[in-house]
């Protein structure tokens, strides 16, 4: 496996721990979800771009440097948007792009049902947000629609992976930066990440 950042991290593992807890309510689930994204942004925003900008102090001028419009959220939905409300809390500017995608229960191939993005997002470093990195389908898809619409710069931010997810994003998009905070071991005979922590979006929408 390639292109994968893993961030390990005391708080990162506190909250992992209570994400995946079967007996964790839904308020507490979505308050560590929101601990655990940031943390993942934060890693995942040094890519960003900076621009030099000269400010005033309470004493004196001096340089600093902003990350202004230099990124695009794209959450997957459903899931995906448990992790926009806390990227957005640390860069409320960023615009935000969407795609839908629904797994079949039974053959676990996505569907797409919606699509909107931003307008000129080639220049950007485009971060597409879903919690779970299971099969890799729905993430592929959107990265190769992100593609098609003129993204080159894309990074993968997740919560927890599948080895058989990173290794298809490796295969089919070899140059996107994965950012998680836990590799389990494998997918189940129903797709499902083991040991993972369930259905992410039924647990973080009460569902």
């Amino acid at each position: 496996m390639q292109n994968v950042k893993l961030i390990d991290h005391p708080l990162v593992r506190h909250s992992l721990t209570i994400l995946r807890d079967k007996n964790t309510d839904t308020e507490t689930f979505r308050r560590h979800t929101a601990i655990v994204s940031q943390i993942i942004i934060m890693e995942a925003s040094r890519k960003c771009k900076l621009s030099k900008k000269t400010i005033e102090t309470p004493l004196t001028s001096t340089t600093g440097y902003e990350i202004y419009r230099s990124m695009v959220f794209v959450p997957v939905l459903r899931a995906g948007i448990s992790m926009l409300v806390p990227a957005r809390d640390f860069l409320p500017w960023t615009p935000v792009g969407f795609i839908g995608l629904e797994r079949d229960e039974k053959t676990a191939i996505a569907h797409q049902y919606y699509e909107k993005f931003p307008e000129n997002i080639e220049k950007k470093l485009i971060l597409v947000l879903d919690p779970m990195l299971a099969t890799g389908g729905s993430v592929s898809e959107t990265i190769q629609r992100l593609r098609e619409k003129g993204g080159k710069r894309i990074a993968l931010a997740c919560i927890v992976a599948a080895p058989e997810g990173i290794r298809r994003i490796n295969t089919e998009h070899p140059d996107v930066m994965i950012y998680t905070t836990a590799i389990d071991d494998h997918l189940d005979e129903r797709k499902f990440i083991v040991p993972g922590l369930g259905d992410f979006g039924d647990r973080y929408f009460g569902t």
